[in-house]
C-alpha cells in the first residue's frame, strides 16, 4: 500500500542519535579522566572521531589514551555508518524521488471535478490519451511495476497501490471527483474497487469494465453506474462499420471534434437560470444557439428532439449539436 512520502532526512535519524551519544560520551570521559574543560573536551572529541590527525590538546596518561582508543573505534564506525547512509541516499536518488512524490501529492490535493482511473493497462492507457486530448483532469491508480514505470516516465498524475484501498481512493480525492473509471483486467478486483468507491462517495458516477458478460450484473449490484464490455462494444462497432460505415465515420468525427461542428452534453445544475423554465423560455431554440438533439431526465427518461414547452429540471442532461460558438451560446443561456 502506498503511504505518505518519507523524507530522506529521516534515514539519518539513527546516525545522528549515535553521533550525539558518542559526543556526550567523549566529553564526559575527557572531563572526568583528564580534567579538561568542556571546550577542550568537545574539540578533542571532534578531531578524534573525524580522524583529521591533529595532535592531542594536552598530554594524556594511560587511562586517557585507552579512553581515546575506544572513542576512535566507536566514533569512526559511526561516521562510516553515516557516510554509508548518505551514499545510499544519493545512489537511490532519494531526494529527487521525495521531491517528485511531494509534487504529485500537492497536485492530487488540488484536483477538483476529476476522474479517477483504476488500472493503466491497454484500456486505461487509451482513456488517459483521450482525457489528455480533451483536457479532462484525472488521476491514475495502479500497482503493477510495468504500469507504474510507464506512469513515471510519462509524468502522469498517479498513485501507486491497490485501487480497492479506501485510503488510496481518499488520496485520489474521491470525495471531490466527478467520476471513477474501473479499467482493471480482473472482474473480481473490479467488484472490490466499485464497492469501495461507492461506500466512500454514494453519488459518484462509476464506469466499470466487465471482462465477462456474467460480470456485468455483479458490477451493477456492487454499485457501478454504467458497465462496459469491451468485447461486446468492439463487436457492435465492427458490425456497424460493416453495415453503416459512413454513419459511424460521421458520428466519430463529431465526437472527436475533427469538423467545424461537434456534439456536446450540458447538465442543468442547481442555481442555473434555466432551471424551472421551458426550453423556449430559456432561448435555447434561438438560431445562434446549438441544435438540441435530446434531453435525458435524471430518472433516465429520454426525450428525442424535445418539445419547446418541455420544462427543464435540475439534473437534466441536454445533448446539443453545433459549432463551438453555438455550443458556448447554449451553455451561457443555461447559466
Amino acid at each position: 500500500m502506498k503511504t505518505r512520502p518519507r523524507n530522506p532526512l529521516s534515514r539519518f535519524r539513527l546516525a545522528v542519535v549515535l553521533l550525539g551519544v558518542i559526543i556526550v560520551y567523549g566529553i564526559t570521559g575527557y572531563t572526568l579522566i583528564d580534567g579538561w574543560d568542556l571546550l577542550d573536551s568537545f574539540y578533542m572529541v571532534i578531531i578524534t572521531i573525524s580522524t583529521v590527525g591533529y595532535q592531542e590538546i594536552h598530554p594524556q596518561g594511560a587511562a586517557g589514551r585507552i579512553f581515546t582508543s575506544t572513542l576512535i573505534v566507536v566514533g569512526v564506525a559511526t561516521m562510516l555508518y553515516g557516510f554509508g547512509v548518505f551514499a545510499e541516499t544519493l545512489a537511490e536518488n532519494a531526494f529527487g524521488n521525495y521531491r517528485r512524490e511531494r509534487q504529485l501529492e500537492r497536485s492530487l490535493n488540488q484536483l477538483r471535478d476529476h476522474f479517477i482511473i483504476c488500472g493503466y493497462g491497454r484500456i486505461g492507457t487509451q482513456i488517459v490519451a483521450e482525457f489528455e486530448e480533451h483536457k479532462v483532469p484525472y488521476a491514475v491508480i495502479d500497482q503493477t511495476e510495468e504500469a507504474v514505470g510507464r506512469l513515471r516516465a510519462e509524468g502522469r498524475l498517479h498513485i501507486e497501490g491497490d485501487a480497492s484501498s479506501e485510503e488510496l481512493l481518499g488520496q485520489a480525492g474521491i470525495e471531490r471527483a466527478r467520476g471513477l473509471i474501473c479499467a482493471v483486467d480482473s472482474d473480481e478486483r473490479a467488484v472490490y474497487i466499485v464497492l469501495s468507491a461507492r461506500a466512500l462517495n454514494p453519488s459518484l458516477y462509476i464506469l466499470a469494465r466487465a471482462g465477462r458478460p456474467e460480470s456485468i450484473r455483479r458490477l451493477e449490484l456492487a454499485g457501478a453506474t454504467r458497465t462496459i464490455s469491451p468485447y461486446r462494444m468492439a463487436g457492435h462497432l465492427m458490425a456497424e462499420l460493416a453495415v453503416r460505415p459512413a454513419l459511424v465515420d460521421v458520428l466519430d468525427t463529431l465526437h472527436h471534434g475533427e469538423s467545424e461542428i461537434a456534439v456536446e452534453e450540458m447538465l442543468v445544475s442547481a442555481g442555473m437560470a434555466a432551471a424551472g423554465k421551458t426550453i423556449e423560455e430559456t432561448g435555447l431554440l434561438d438560431a445562434s444557439a446549438a441544435k438540441l438533439l435530446a434531453l435525458r431526465r435524471s430518472d433516465g427518461t429520454l426525450y428525442v428532439n424535445p418539445s419547446p414547452e418541455l420544462r427543464l429540471e435540475v439534473g437534466d442532461l441536454l445533448i446539443a449539436l453545433g459549432s463551438d460558438d453555438q455550443l458556448l451560446k447554449s451553455a451561457s443561456l443555461l447559466k
